[in-house]
């Protein structure tokens, strides 16, 4: 029977100002390789207040819709009692960030992350200023038998 193993690594990501939503799939992707986890869930947690993961189909017209909907949900430019305590015009992206949340757990299936077919996940900088954001991957699974 396969043990069971744990493993965590920070992935950094430059992100322009927000909302900006990159497709960090790829880099999780060849993380599972690289680490060569066969079953498990890979946990991801970005730090701080300003940004959020999610999944979407990753195409241009999906992620425009997002970023629409994210800045209908929390109008920049809106008043935010953020605002008047700390005058930094970034009230809407707490507000934002919230909304969305700071973590999404994904299912690992033989060696790959069990998505949808156009699934992606995506990481978003919902600050009014570009942003390298930090998140804790954690993987709680089991690797394939040594080749």
């Amino acid at each position: 029977m396969p043990q069971l193993q744990i493993y965590s690594e920070t992935l950094l990501v430059s992100m322009g100002t927000g909302p900006h939503i990159v497709n960090i799939t790829p880099v999780l992707n060849d993380m599972l390789q690289r680490l060569n986890f066969e079953t498990g869930l890979l946990s991801l947690f970005v730090l701080g207040s300003t940004g959020s993961v999610t999944t979407i189909e990753y195409e241009p017209g999906a992620v425009q819709d997002l970023r629409r909907a994210i800045n209908s949900l929390a109008e920049p430019g809106a008043t935010y009692e953020h605002e008047k305590a700390w005058h930094d015009g970034n009230g809407h992206s707490h507000v934002q960030a919230a909304l969305l949340g700071p973590s999404v757990s994904v299912p690992i299936r033989t060696g790959k992350l069990a998505t949808g077919t156009w699934q992606q996940v995506v990481l978003i900088n919902h600050d009014n200023r570009a942003r390298e954001r930090r998140v804790e991957a954690t993987i709680i699974g089991t690797k394939s038998p040594a080749q």
